[in-house]
């Protein structure tokens, strides 16, 4: 999970053959930092989910509304929202400067615990330079 600007928030890592919509939920619900910054209360939620046709399920949906997150999410037969390749850019960005670090790129690890490690200090390295590059 990114934020707007590509800079990632949380990570799950899984097998390569779980789909990945089994992880959406969990992702959105108990992987999703509180973000501060603004004054009040941090969000528990995100406000919006973007994700591409792969995602497609009916009831995934209509959890989400339930719960409050609006989601952009393509239904097979359907037409694709205006702009949601513009939403979708920054997620294949990150993915793509994750796979930069060598121990990401292509797993060589037996154990998920050793390639998930590698997996949340790259997205720490990303995180601090996009936030570093903006302070200074």
């Amino acid at each position: 999970m990114t934020d707007r600007h590509g800079t990632p928030l949380a990570v799950i890592v899984s097998a390569a053959n779980d789909h990945d919509v089994r992880f959406l939920l969990p992702l959105v619900f108990c992987e999703f930092p509180r973000l501060g910054g603004a004054p009040g209360r941090p969000r528990e939620k995100p406000a919006l989910v973007c994700a591409d046709t792969g995602y497609t399920s009916k009831d995934l949906l209509t959890l989400l509304h339930a719960c409050g997150v609006r989601a952009e999410i393509p239904q097979r037969g359907d037409d694709a929202p205006k702009g949601l390749g513009k939403r979708r850019w920054p997620v294949e960005r990150a993915i793509a400067w994750l796979k930069q670090h060598r121990a990401v790129g292509v797993r060589r690890d037996r154990k998920a615990k050793h390639y998930d490690a590698f997996v949340q200090l790259a997205s720490a390295l990303i995180a601090y330079k996009r936030l570093a590059a903006k302070r200074f």
